[in-house]
């Protein structure tokens, strides 16, 4: 079953059970989802809407948007808005495959930087089009990006 399929019924189970939270956060989805749609239907791109790739993309920055507002209302004091951050990833995580760990992102960096062909700094910008395309959802880009330079200047 497709993610978009996957939010739908989820969507439709929580106004079964009416749990406001799961419900507020599952329309937000649909909401990003739909947005793309649009902007894809303008490109004239994708004319059946996006699919699982774009969707984990657009899952991904909810989950980082989400995470860097709990760490301000944190900071902030309002321990109310932190958690109610915190309970939004955790519905956005069930869409979401599961993260690499250190050793396998590292792992897949090192493949990404053979199948490339990568020799220098300036092909990183292929490693991460590759990794993006193998592991969008399942590692935080913002921690490979050091660990494939590190590994160019290095190698």
């Amino acid at each position: 079953m497709d993610l978009r399929s996957r939010v739908n019924d989820a969507l439709k189970q929580a106004m079964r059970d009416k749990a406001a939270t799961r419900l507020s956060t599952l329309r937000l989805i649909n909401a990003a989802i739909k947005d793309q749609d649009i902007a894809a239907r303008s490109d004239d791109s994708e004319a059946n809407g996006v699919g699982d790739a774009q969707v984990l993309s657009i899952l991904g920055k909810m989950m980082k948007q989400r995470h860097e507002s709990a760490i301000a209302y944190e900071e902030g004091g309002r321990l109310d808005l932190s958690d109610r951050e915190l309970a939004e990833m955790k519905v956005i995580e069930e869409f979401l495959p599961p993260q690499l760990d250190e050793r396998q992102m590292t792992q897949a960096v090192d493949k990404a930087i053979d199948t490339t062909g990568a020799e220098s700094i300036r092909d990183m910008g292929k490693v991460m089009a590759e990794l993006k395309s193998r592991y969008t959802g399942q590692m935080d880009f913002g921690k490979v990006g050091p660990l494939v330079k590190d590994r160019l200047c290095s190698g």
